[in-house]
C-alpha cells in the first residue's frame, strides 16, 4: 500500500488515551497505515455503580472496568452487553452475560431485550453521552428503566492534531468510533480555526464510521461517510478503511 509517493497513508484514530489507542495504533500499522493518534475522548469516572435490578445493561468495556474497580458485583442480576468487547470484559471479571444482541447498537439491544423486559426493572449503566434510543426503546417495551452514569466523556484539551492535518490536505482517512468523536473532531477543528479546511480535507479523505448511528451523526454534521463495516468493532472499521484506501490507490494507479 502507498499514499502519496511512497509514504504510508495517514489514518486518524480517536479512541481514549489508554490501551485502546495503543491497540488501534498497532492494528493500523499492521495493516500498512500510518496511524495518527488523536484521542477525542477522555473518561472521567463518576464513582457511581449500577443500582440493584433484575437486569443490568452494560454498553461499553469502559463501563464494565469502572464497575469492577468500584467493587460492584451483579449478584443475581442478568447482564446484557452491547457487543463482544463489553461481554468479554464482563466475563473476564467473572460475570455471566445473558444477552449480546446481533446488532451491536442501542437499537440492537432494544430488539434483543424487548421480549423479556415488560414489567421488569432495568438499569442501564453507561456514559453521560448514551443514546436516548436505548432508554426510550426499553420503556416502550414496558420496562421500568433507571440510568446510572458511570463516567463522563469529555474532549481532551490538546485534541485536534488530526484536524490540522486534514485542513492541510495531509490526512488520508479518519476512523470515527462514536458520534461523540465526530462532534469533538469538528469542535477541535473550530477551536483551532481550521473547521472549514478540515471539512474539505475529510471530503477528500476516506471517512469510516464504526456503525450506523455514528454514520448518521456524521451525515447530520455534513460529513460524508465512505465506509461502515458490517460489524461494529474497531478491528472491522480499521480493516474496512484500509481496504477502501487500497481501492482508492488502485484507481489512481
Amino acid at each position: 500500500m502507498s499514499g502519496e509517493g511512497d509514504r504510508r497513508p495517514r489514518v486518524a484514530v480517536f479512541r481514549p488515551d489508554d490501551e485502546r489507542i495503543e491497540s488501534a495504533v498497532e492494528l493500523l500499522r499492521s495493516l500498512g497505515a500510518e496511524p495518527v493518534a488523536d484521542p477525542m475522548l477522555e473518561v472521567e469516572p463518576t464513582g457511581a455503580v449500577p443500582a440493584d435490578a433484575p437486569l443490568v445493561v452494560l454498553t461499553s468495556k469502559t463501563g464494565v472496568e469502572l464497575a469492577v474497580e468500584a467493587g460492584w458485583e451483579p449478584g443475581d442480576a442478568a447482564l446484557a452487553a452491547i457487543g463482544p468487547a463489553t461481554a468479554a470484559a464482563a466475563r473476564e471479571a467473572g460475570w455471566s452475560v445473558d444477552v449480546v444482541p446481533e446488532e451491536y447498537t442501542s437499537a440492537g439491544l432494544v430488539a434483543a431485550l424487548e421480549p423479556r423486559v415488560a414489567g421488569e426493572r432495568v438499569v442501564v449503566a453507561r456514559s453521560d453521552h448514551g443514546s436516548d434510543v436505548l432508554l426510550d426503546g426499553l420503556r416502550e417495551a414496558g420496562a421500568d428503566v433507571t440510568e446510572t452514569v458511570l463516567y463522563r466523556l469529555t474532549r481532551p484539551a490538546d485534541a485536534g492534531d488530526s484536524a490540522e492535518l486534514a485542513a492541510a490536505g495531509d490526512l488520508d482517512a479518519a476512523a470515527f468510533t462514536s458520534s461523540l468523536t465526530v462532534d469533538n473532531f469538528l469542535a477541535a477543528a473550530a477551536d483551532r480555526g481550521v473547521e472549514e479546511a478540515a471539512r474539505a480535507g475529510l471530503a477528500d479523505a476516506v471517512v469510516g464510521a464504526i456503525g450506523p448511528p455514528t454514520a448518521e451523526t456524521a451525515a447530520d454534521r455534513g460529513v460524508d461517510v465512505d465506509v461502515v463495516p458490517d460489524e461494529a468493532s474497531f478491528d472491522a472499521l480499521a480493516t474496512a478503511v484500509v481496504d477502501a484506501l487500497d481501492g482508492k490507490s488502485d484507481r489512481r494507479d
